[in-house]
């Protein structure tokens, strides 16, 4: 099954799983939220968390998998950056959601008002 987000864009289910799955833990979240203000190599990210050099690089390799940031390499470094077309993607589907609970709540208003 695909997830319709809009006449362009369009994401499987396995897709969306893996990208709100990747959404669900807060250090990823802060990943995500750190790399799309500044790219930021694994080192300097792994520097703000009270976590493992190896913990961070399993969470920014969850990030990747989900389509959230991009990992390049830089010389010996990693360079991580947020990718903003896939939070895009995210927000849309969720707009959609959305619209969908809009349209039932307004249905319940008609359908109570004319009790």
């Amino acid at each position: 099954m695909v997830a319709y987000i809009d006449t362009r864009i369009e994401l499987s289910d396995d897709e969306v799983d893996r990208m709100f799955r990747a959404l669900a833990d807060a250090t990823r979240r802060d990943i995500v939220r750190r790399t799309l203000e500044g790219e930021a190599t694994v080192s300097q990210l792994a520097a703000t968390y009270d976590m493992s050099f190896a913990a961070v690089q399993k969470h920014v390799a969850v990030l990747e998998e989900a389509g959230l940031v991009t990992k390049n390499p830089r010389g010996r470094e990693r360079i991580v950056r947020g990718e903003p077309a896939r939070i895009r993607q995210a927000q849309r589907l969720l707009d959609q959601y959305e619209r969908i609970w809009r349209s039932r709540i307004d249905r319940l208003d008609e359908l109570l008002a004319g009790s």
